[in-house]
């Protein structure tokens, strides 16, 4: 037994030996397949970083190539009034320290600022083309066709011309208490906010932040908090009708974002100069820029602040006329799309419209008023109210928009379509919280530029209507958010109809279902009458 014993002990002895090596060796293979899964993963990684680095710099030298070939003058008469270009030394110092500046920051990781060049309008471009020329042309025959139709119905109906304006003056009604209101917000504007920051950075002691600067902090969030609340009260005490809430409303938000970008980009030059040395400190009262310079802001076509613009030579007085005559039209325009396409089918809504059947007919019949007061309120305010604006303080950056219709993605769509509110909301809100919430969580960053854009946009809505009924909310923050990832490679030309798709139906809902509220708050009962009933839709309810 014992011989047997002593001859079985060494295959056993084997076979612990290879089992051993078959375990070291299974543990050499997955360490070999983590190693190269993460060499994989950082491959991965550098190359998504390069590529981003390269799209990046392209685009900037794809843009400064534009911008020059803009300023060649090749328009005759058009490109004339803009300023020439530095002289050679002084262009090439200035685009060494750009460049210098901006490696500096890509090497820090942070995103590019807003740059201003001197460019003209795409539409301004496009309109010395005559196919595009005659686009234009036909939307100011159909105004035309518009107008005649009036005439004639009020011929042959009434023997006479009618020419009755009074839903337009209804919807502007109460124009001295607006501009009242307007007059008072702008005051508060430069007798608070101007001497406040001036007081604060002229005062403040070296150092670190102190209790000093959160006091003033806490005044300035204090002075934006009521900046929003006066005239909302103002708004609702006066029942202000719907023209005149937008046009407090607007303007509210647009000196409230002025304001936040004059603050925002002037306390970190306070802080870093702070910093220094006594010796190296510059004097105080530089530090706050001149009032002209607050004061021109205030009024330049654009919410990102700086010292100074691309300016123009001379002011082209024919050209701003133009432009203001152009809003008057889409002004007009706009009265003859709701004068016969809106109030004559929802004037008389009531429990009978309230049904499936009745809800899409509604909808599908105000896909293309709906699009066309979209087109006519980007013409009017985008392309002739702030080249107006633009020309008259020789402001040289008149790119405001982008060619958006040719966008294959929302994402794009999203970028070009107002890039006045864009630079503003990508310049103190998506660079400002990545900052905080750290490069890898841009997408969190992007999700509240979503969420803050929808919520103004759906404030103004609730003010000016006087009722809460959140559907430009849900559809932005839904759909149109959702949209960005579902168009997010639309590189075919194919998604670009799928986009005009998405937004007649959408513009169609949103009139649709707006004028049923409007509407069924003057037709239907009133349900309650607490604050609720502001609340709950009445179009909901009236079939109760």
């Amino acid at each position: 037994m014992d011989e047997n014993n002593e001859i079985s002990s060494p295959p056993k002895r084997e076979m612990a030996g290879n089992a051993g090596m078959t375990q070291s060796a299974t543990e050499n293979v997955l360490r070999q397949q983590i190693l190269a899964q993460r060499i994989k993963n950082q491959a991965q990684k550098l190359q998504k970083d390069a590529m981003e680095q390269l799209s990046s710099e392209l685009e900037q030298l794809l843009q400064g190539f534009v911008t020059e070939v803009e300023h060649l003058g090749l328009n005759g008469d058009a490109n004339d009034n803009y300023t020439s270009f530095p002289s050679k030394a002084d262009g090439v110092s200035q685009y060494k320290t750009a460049n210098a500046h901006h490696q500096k920051r890509r090497q820090k990781g942070e995103l590019p600022d807003k740059a201003f060049h001197m460019r003209r309008s795409m539409l301004t471009e496009l309109f010395e083309i005559n196919h595009i020329r005659t686009i234009y042309h036909i939307f100011v025959a159909i105004l035309i066709v518009f107008s005649l139709n009036t005439f004639v119905y009020d011929l042959v109906n009434e023997g006479r011309l009618n020419l009755d304006f009074r839903l337009m003056q209804w919807a502007l009604g109460k124009f001295p208490k607006v501009m009242a209101l307007w007059v008072c917000m702008q005051i508060s504007t430069l007798i608070i906010v101007y001497p406040m920051f001036y007081y604060w950075s002229v005062t403040r002691m070296p150092g670190p932040v102190n209790k000093t600067d959160l006091v003033a902090l806490s005044l300035f969030v204090i002075y934006q908090i009521t900046f929003f609340v006066l005239p909302v009260h103002y708004i609702r005490e006066h029942q202000l009708p719907p023209a005149s809430g937008v046009i407090i409303t607007t303007e509210q938000v647009r000196l409230f974002m002025k304001v936040h970008a004059f603050v925002r980009e002037n306390i970190p030059r306070v802080l870093a100069v702070y910093k220094k040395d006594d010796g190296d400190r510059e004097m105080k009262t530089n530090l706050c820029p001149d009032f002209s310079k607050y004061l021109y802001f205030l009024f330049a076509p654009t919410l990102v602040y700086r010292d100074s613009y691309p300016r123009t030579k001379t002011i082209r007085w024919n050209y701003v006329v133009t432009n203001f005559a152009q809003v008057l039209a889409c002004l007009l325009y706009t009265y003859y799309i709701f004068e016969r396409f809106c109030v004559p089918y929802f004037n008389n809504f009531n429990k009978n419209h309230v049904t499936p059947k009745a809800l899409l007919l509604s909808v599908f019949g105000c896909m293309l008023p709906g699009t066309l007061v979209l087109f006519i309120a980007f013409f009017a305010i985008l392309h002739s109210w702030l080249n107006a604006f633009a020309e008259m303080l020789k402001f040289g950056d008149r790119m405001f928009y982008k060619d958006w219709w040719n966008s294959t993605t929302f994402a794009n769509y999203y970028r070009t379509w107002n890039i006045v509110v864009h630079d503003w909301l990508y310049t103190y809100i998506y660079k400002d919280c990545t900052k905080l919430m750290g490069p890898k969580n841009r997408a969190g960053a992007m999700a509240l530029v979503f969420l803050i854009s929808a919520v103004v946009h759906e404030y103004i809505l609730t003010i000016c209507f006087s009722f809460f009924y959140p559907v430009l909310f849900v559809m932005f923050m839904g759909a149109g958010f959702s949209f960005m990832f579902v168009t997010d490679k639309g590189v075919s030309r194919s998604w670009n109809v799928f986009l005009w798709v998405a937004l007649f139906i959408g513009n169609g809902l949103l009139m649709c279902l707006y004028s049923m509220e409007w509407y069924a708050r003057i037709n239907c009962p009133v349900n309650t009458d607490n604050f609720l009933d502001y609340l709950i839709p009445r179009s909901w309810t009236c079939m109760i």
